[in-house]
């Protein structure tokens, strides 16, 4: 929709009495038969919400702050926050078992809950930037709660008092629970300072890649290309912290503890912080617009209150569609949104009734909203069904970081001469990313382009679908292989020895997977990233971000709710020997729910209109027929 004003049909059929009902009715809309249009003067959609300086005053000269330069600041402080993320998913497992005493599966659990509320909670950290803080200082303020919960970690794997005796305790009094058990107090204090830095991670993940993207200038020729890039390349920050974390973390534990492991975790995140501090006079800020859970609960309530009124009402009693009036929109930080047609229930907190007031006065926001506000509310709702699309990839990576461990267990590591640790397995879809995005713009948009004649190789939503497809083809061949590995193990004598690696069997097998789900990985969380950061309303990018967080965290608690299920109703599958387990029955069964999410994503993305497609709409037809997928 471009910046002119949208005239009312019945202005022309009606004639001069209009003139007299359009100086009453000023900017409010009223029910045309096929949709609701602009009374009056209309409203404007403006350029862009203006970025500002850290004292939030318009910056005059944009070419000194933003773009790439302040872009890189940002990528360092994501590389460390996901090198500390990984680091601790990897090794915290492992540490738990063989220093504190903790059962595995309970080791698991806990790391699987710290995995999922740091991103479920991202929610929270979106809701403070957008309504009070702002991106930058909520990632400054939740970036040193980060940091002091790895320099807690890191004083727990230091320092003997805070962990329990150690003598006697080898590979065997571990698996028959004969070691000294960590007290309550110790394991509380590990618990705190683990979930500290979830805490800190939920105010980071939804703020960084929004506060990156807002660094580039929306009316610039190249703003798509620009975004496009800044999305994979800020995925490909995530992916270096990811190799270092099961690399170089997992090379300095093995050489020198885990107070060392834990220790580089802490100094990288105390370096990044400092990093992004530097760049603060570069960066551009986009204004908080106040409290968006606000402003939703206010058009449910207004929406409900008036759910008995029926659109087709006429007379004195209706004046329109609200909006306030002017070519700005009256929440901060937000552009005026047009009007759109689908889930019309949430329209009604826009009617505007005589008994709500017809004055100039502000009306009660709990009983009559603009048409704006209701149309942010409209965007959150439809972006849910795209985003909970990829819970069953995230669960799929969550299992692959324990089940693929234990596999690996079992199998030949050795690379040559060289063996490589088990937990540096999950470095090669980290490898595989690497490598995918460094041929994305010279090999996979070309060949896309000349498929789908896009200019960008693929939509977003049909990165997305890419990303999911190979998720399933990802999983399907962990199931045959681990039937393969497990009859292997039987046939060869392995069968209650499961904590001896077979010889002959290579884990390098496991790496088909590993990449594949690498790949699933490119396609489908950039492609969600950037999606949902031009498709979330413009005081709300932070919550539309939170979005991927909050699938993701949601994957984490399903993973474990799914373990739970499958060990109670088989007793099997998931045994802790896994040369008897049916883990291959497991992987199936995943492989099954991820079809089923496969086609629920294919139905949700047809029937997705993106805003540019409603903008475009609003300024020529009534029906939205811009494909989709």
């Amino acid at each position: 929709m471009d910046s002119s004003e949208i005239k009312s049909p019945e202005e022309v059929r009606l004639g001069t009495p209009i003139a007299t009902s359009r100086k009453k009715l000023g900017i409010h809309f009223i029910e045309s038969e096929d949709r609701r249009l602009a009374f009056g003067r209309g409203y404007t959609i403006t350029a862009g919400s203006t970025p500002v300086d850290i004292h939030g005053k318009s910056i005059l000269d944009l070419s000194k702050t933003g773009g790439w330069i302040a872009a890189l600041f940002i990528f360092g402080n994501e590389m460390a926050e996901r090198m500390a993320y990984f680091g601790l998913s990897v090794n915290m497992v492992a540490f738990m078992f063989y220093v504190m005493h903790r059962p595995f599966t309970t080791s698991s659990n806990a790391v699987n809950n710290f995995l999922g509320i740091s991103q479920a909670s991202s929610v929270l950290g979106g809701f403070v930037a957008d309504a009070y803080l702002g991106r930058y200082w909520t990632i400054a303020i939740f970036s040193s709660i980060y940091l002091a919960g790895l320099a807690g970690i890191t004083v727990c794997a230091t320092m003997s008092m805070f962990i329990p005796n150690q003598e006697g305790c080898d590979q065997v009094a571990l698996l028959l629970g004969e070691c000294h058990p960590a007290k309550p107090w110790q394991i509380t204090y590990l618990y705190t300072v683990l979930y500290m830095t979830a805490f800190g991670a939920a105010g980071i993940r939804p703020c960084v890649s929004s506060f990156g993207a807002d660094q580039f200038e929306e009316r610039s020729k190249n703003y798509k290309e620009h975004l496009d890039r800044f999305f994979n390349f800020f995925y490909l920050s995530v992916t270096v912290g990811a190799i270092v974390a099961f690399t170089v973390v997992v090379y300095v534990q093995m050489k020198h503890g885990w107070g060392s492991a834990f220790g580089c975790l802490a100094i990288a995140m105390g370096l990044s912080n400092m990093l992004f501090f530097i760049g603060t006079p570069l960066y551009r800020h986009r204004l908080p617009g106040g409290s968006p859970l606000t402003r939703v609960a206010q058009v449910l309530v207004a929406a409900f209150r008036k759910r008995n009124v029926p659109f087709g009402i006429s007379g004195g009693a209706f004046l329109g569609l609200y909006e306030v009036p002017g070519t700005h929109s009256a929440i901060k930080g937000s552009r005026k949104i047009p009007h759109t047609d689908d889930l019309r229930f949430l329209d009604k907190a826009a009617l505007h009734l005589k008994e709500d007031g017809s004055g100039s006065g502000t009306p009660c926001p709990w009983r009559l909203c603009s048409v704006t506000q209701v149309e942010e509310v409209k965007i959150l709702m439809r972006l849910i069904p795209i985003a909970a699309s990829t819970i069953m990839l995230n669960v799929i990576l969550t299992e692959y970081l324990t089940l693929s461990v234990q596999q690996a267990y079992t199998m030949n590591t050795h690379l040559g001469h060289l063996k490589l640790p088990v937990t540096c397995m999950p470095v090669f879809p980290g490898l595989s990313i690497f490598l995918i995005l460094s041929l994305y713009y010279s090999l996979f948009v070309p060949l896309f382009r000349r498929i789908t004649g896009h200019p960008h190789g693929a939509s977003q939503l049909q990165r997305m679908g890419i990303g999911l497809a190979v998720s399933i083809v990802s999983v399907a061949w962990a199931a045959v292989l681990e039937k393969y590995r497990r009859n292997y193990a039987i046939e060869h004598g392995f069968e209650s020895n499961y904590l001896t690696p077979m010889p002959d069997l290579s884990a390098y097998w496991l790496l088909i997977q590993y990449c594949l789900i690498g790949v699933a990985e490119v396609f489908c969380i950039v492609g969600l990233l950037e999606f949902l950061y031009e498709e979330a309303p413009d005081a709300m990018k932070s919550i539309g971000s939170a979005y991927a967080a909050l699938a993701g965290g949601l994957g984490c608690f399903a993973a474990t709710i799914i373990n739970s299920i499958v060990k109670s109703l088989t007793h099997s599958w998931l045994s802790q020997n896994i040369n008897t387990a049916r883990f291959d029955y497991f992987y199936w069964l995943l492989t099954a729910l991820s079809l089923l999410n496969f086609c629920i994503f294919l139905y949700s993305a047809h029937t997705y209109q993106y805003r540019t497609s409603h903008h475009k709409a609003s300024a020529s037809t009534d029906h939205y027929n811009t494909p989709n997928i």
